[in-house]
């Protein structure tokens, strides 16, 4: 048996990961979706005061809560910010880190460095005419998503808290990729939001070499859109459970 925590991205909740934890759990696995503060089934709690550590915050004290060791710790879109920041400063409870279509910064980098200026200055200009400091989701269409699931998804999204956006994060590369990681590269379609994060994938200098070097990291491609959870869950389900039984390559 495995333990796995679920995190999902800007826009989303726990529930998103509701097919793939079905899947999981009929495996014999345990896991945990973390609801982040301020959205999903928390979004009583936005605030204008929620930032990048309160986030960090959630998804450490959820591993501490659920006595959680060897994580499988899965990370979507925005939430690999968060990923990062975990597997700097508790690496000791992870034993694989999965990057789901998700930001991966470099030390001082914010979730907003890797964006479009256009992007930046729309979701800014949005939170700053919210009383809550928070942006709007998109259209799921963007995700890939029609039919039934885009409902799903277009009905649950919820505005997410804006201070997150700009906030830099500070990490030990080397630290991080002490871990053995994977990344989970959506692409049909492809995100806009995330391109600029795939060059780094198979760049020899990202992390100053760390990101190839460490624990070794793979990359798998999925041909669906960025929701992957929802658009392909047992595809999902079962690279979650391949890297449980990975080994580290270092």
């Amino acid at each position: 048996m495995a333990d796995f925590v679920l995190v999902h991205g800007a826009w989303h909740g726990g529930w998103c990961w509701r097919d793939v934890i079905a899947l999981l759990a009929a495996q014999g696995h345990r896991a945990h979706a973390v609801t982040l503060t301020g959205v999903g089934d928390r979004a009583h709690l936005m605030s204008p005061a929620i930032t990048l550590e309160t986030h960090i915050a959630d998804v450490m004290k959820a591993i501490e809560a659920e006595e959680m060791q060897s994580v499988v710790l899965a990370v979507h879109s925005y939430a690999g910010m968060i990923g990062t920041a975990v597997a700097d400063r508790m690496p000791e409870r992870l034993q694989h880190l999965v990057y789901v279509d998700a930001v991966v910064p470099k030390p001082g980098e914010s979730w907003s460095s890797t964006h479009a200026v256009a992007t930046r200055e729309a979701r800014l200009a949005a939170a700053a005419s919210s009383p809550d400091f928070s942006f709007p989701p998109p259209d799921p269409a963007v995700f890939g998503l029609a039919d039934a699931p885009y409902d799903w998804v277009k009905r649950r999204q919820t505005p997410h808290p804006g201070h997150t956006y700009t906030a830099p994060l500070d990490f030990d590369p080397g630290r991080v990729a002490a871990i053995a990681r994977t990344f989970i590269n959506c692409t049909q379609p492809a995100l806009a939001t995330i391109d600029s994060i795939r060059p780094r994938l198979g760049d020899s200098r990202f992390w100053g070499g760390a990101w190839l070097g460490g624990a070794g990291v793979r990359v798998v491609e999925m041909k669906t859109g960025h929701d992957p959870m929802v658009s392909e869950p047992d595809l999902l389900a079962r690279v979650l459970m391949e890297c449980a039984t990975m080994k580290a390559s270092g």
